[in-house]
């Protein structure tokens, strides 16, 4: 069975319609669910140690917390993020389903598609710009190691030169083969690049702490003291669970193939908060060495890879770098915008076209000028996920508060008027009222400058706002059914 010429299963409800099932939006076996809690741990471990993770984190030592803020700052985020990815990995154990099914539950079977494309839009952007930053860090080394390579550096063509098109074409390719294998190959990828990218980030950061004769210096020269360094301390760790916002948003596109819950909690336990924690104390090394060796601040860990004097260690630290980012995007920004895309076109995508279609987009938005732009970045992107966080809210508020992890799995791939998720012509208007206005005010507070000083609290307003207001509105009325999906199940990867 393909996902594109499967014949739907029969349902309670009559047969499934083949505009909601597919083989790859289906829900898995429970039976034969491979992941553990090993593989959970490397999803954090390969997509907390990411690039643009150290450049923010670092970022806090420039704006003046200490060391003690910066730990401090992680340890509360790493708390928060656990409570809030093990409800959503709950979700995906329990329905087996992927997130663009998931957000029908309470968006309708219709209606999900808003929260599956706001998701899908962002990875989308962040996938070309991921691949794009990697792609630097292989021409850097690539002219390191190659100085005649330099000529290739001159030109400009949309923006890049050749050898920039060439290294950014090679990792854009490498990670479509590794998405064409699907979620089994993924996986097998990450067991790869988890352990070689915590290895490689210890040894660097050991490599600094020697080089400043096991000394560091804990603060820039005036740090941020009283309640101004409290402050920056909630706003820090407000910003790392935004960062997450699109993870704890579709993490169950993992979890519907973990084991048993007890393989997610063991996994986020040592993934989140041991792991970030892990982290955090490696951004301290880094820069509190670097600042101890010269006064500088560096901005990413690629400052300190550049200044390695052995070409091999070089090339080892760098390759290092450009896998850590390729697991992180095909996590965070490749199997997200798959899912959405199989859900808005079910009939003429499966898996691994619709993994084509994602990298094309990718490549033809031409990341890197997005990337360059702060217009773009900071308020298309930047407003984009500011509507995870209401998302995320009337989600979590109609699963865990309204239906109480109840959920009639075969009915979410009914078109039947009756179907328990069928609403108002496919939509739920609760859903979408609680949604709008939430999603407005976390726009506002994101965006508009006269609220800068409160904006990284911008997607817990929205989340607050949507859960809210969702339970006050929400339809109590109908009846709320409990139904395995086992009969229209498929085999989990």
């Amino acid at each position: 069975m393909t996902a594109v010429d499967a014949r739907p299963p029969e349902t309670a409800a009559g047969a499934a319609s083949s505009v909601l099932y597919t083989y790859d939006l289906a829900p898995t076996k429970k039976e034969g669910r491979r992941w553990g809690a090993y593989n959970v741990f490397t999803l954090w471990a390969n997509d907390v140690h990411s690039l643009g993770n150290y450049a923010f984190a670092i970022g806090l030592f420039a704006l003046g917390l200490n060391v003690w803020g910066i730990l401090a700052a992680f340890a509360l985020a790493s708390v928060l993020l656990f409570l809030l990815l093990t409800l959503s990995g709950f979700m995906g154990h329990k329905t087996g389903v992927p997130f663009p099914v998931m957000s029908r539950i309470a968006f309708g079977i219709k209606g999900a598609k808003i929260p599956a494309a706001v998701r899908g839009i962002v990875a989308i952007a962040w996938f070309g710009i991921q691949t794009y930053l990697a792609s630097a860090v292989l021409s850097a080394l690539l002219i390191a190691m190659f100085p005649g390579l330099r000529s290739m550096d001159t030109n400009s063509l949309l923006g890049q030169s050749t050898l920039d098109w060439i290294t950014f074409l090679a990792l854009w390719a490498l990670q479509l083969v590794i998405v064409s294998y699907g979620m089994q190959m993924i996986r097998r990828y990450m067991a790869f690049a988890a352990p070689t990218t915590l290895i490689t980030m210890c040894a660097l950061a050991v490599w600094m702490f020697v080089r400043a004769d096991a000394s560091l210096s804990v603060s820039i020269d005036e740090p941020l003291i009283g309640g101004e360094m409290w402050l920056q301390i909630l706003q820090a760790a407000a910003l790392w669970v935004v960062i997450y916002g699109t993870f704890v948003l579709n993490f169950c596109d993992f979890t519907r193939s973990a084991k048993s819950r007890g393989a997610i909690v063991r996994g986020n336990v040592i993934g989140i908060p041991l792991n970030m924690l892990f982290f955090a104390v490696i951004v301290v090394v880094l820069s509190g060495a670097q600042f101890k060796l010269d006064g500088h601040i560096i901005t990413s860990p690629t400052d300190i890879v550049r200044t390695i004097p052995n070409m091999a260690l070089l090339a080892t630290a760098s390759l290092a770098l450009i896998a850590l980012t390729v697991a992180v995007n095909l996590l965070a920004n490749f199997v997200a915008p798959i899912y959405a895309l199989i859900d808005l076109f079910p009939r003429r995508l499966n898996f691994r076209r619709a993994g084509v279609v994602s990298a094309v987009i990718g490549l033809v938005i031409l990341p890197w000028n997005l990337y360059n732009s702060p217009i773009v970045v900071n308020y298309f992107l930047g407003g984009l996920g500011a509507l995870l966080g209401p998302l995320f809210g009337v989600i979590m508020a109609d699963y865990w508060l309204l239906r109480k992890s109840q959920v009639n799995v075969p009915d979410l791939y009914s078109e039947d008027p009756q179907g328990e998720y069928h609403y108002r012509r496919g939509f739920n208007p609760r859903a979408v009222a609680a949604f709008v206005p939430g999603a407005a005010v976390a726009v506002v507070v994101a965006l508009v400058p006269f609220f800068h000083a409160v904006a990284g609290f911008s997607w817990f307003v929205g989340a607050f706002l949507g859960a809210v207001l969702y339970a006050l509105i929400a339809d109590r009325t109908t009846q709320i059914r409990d139904v395995d999906g086992e009969s229209i199940a498929v085999a989990a990867e």
